[in-house]
């Protein structure tokens, strides 16, 4: 896995609430503090290969229970928009 690989996944699966509220603000994505913090402890619980296209779908499943579709879809949007670069 080349370094820009490791980088993205480590911020993912380290971030805390606070700067996925940030990030969500900034990115006009809808998120209580309670899906933020529900969020966090999802990927915390088992670290993402968010290049890996299974991992990544079920990150999507997961973060569709707890918020809503058209949030996960955004969520998904940002995340293959970060990946393509």
């Amino acid at each position: 896995m080349g370094i820009f690989k490791q980088i993205v996944n480590n911020k993912i699966n380290r971030m805390s609430e606070k700067e996925l509220m940030q990030y969500s603000k900034k990115y006009d994505v809808s998120l209580t503090n309670t899906q933020a913090a529900t969020l966090v402890n999802i990927m915390k619980e088992k670290k993402v290969d968010i290049f890996n296209v299974e991992e990544r779908k079920e990150l999507i499943k997961k973060i569709a229970r707890v918020t809503d579709q058209q949030t996960a879809r955004k969520i998904n949007q940002l995340i293959q928009e970060l990946i393509a670069k």
